[in-house]
């Protein structure tokens, strides 16, 4: 597994933004894969996971209603759409592939981040 995360940036509170992780290796297509976050001074957090087959969804709570994790298995790319951005998402954003088909437990596999900065 080689995953890859992009679309980080700069952008304003209330923004939006996407993220993209891409396996390049087409190794995770038949496992979960999540979204995690480190903030300056904090440790890495759960964002939001998915399941192999997107059947089953899951989100911090403090991303629900804001935050959209899809995938699609045809192009080995998962994704983390951002809506309503605040400051306090700002944090490289990791994306990761779990040794089993639903979330649960620490990925086996990390992509390098991308860093998203939310001005106020």
């Amino acid at each position: 597994v080689q995953l890859q995360a992009s679309g980080g940036g700069l952008v304003k509170a209330g923004e939006s933004l996407r993220l993209s992780c891409v396996d390049s290796r087409r190794t995770s297509n038949n496992n979960a894969m999540g979204w995690f976050r480190q903030a300056p001074g904090k440790e890495r957090e759960f964002v939001a996971g998915i399941s192999w087959n997107s059947g089953s969804t899951n989100y911090a709570d403090s991303v629900k209603g804001r935050f959209t994790i899809s995938r699609d298995n045809a192009k080995n790319t998962m994704y983390l759409q951002m809506n309503s951005l605040k400051p306090e998402d700002t944090a490289i954003y990791y994306c990761g592939t779990y040794l089993r088909s639903i979330v649960g437990g620490t990925p086996r596999y990390w992509g390098k981040g991308t860093l998203v900065t939310v001005s106020s």
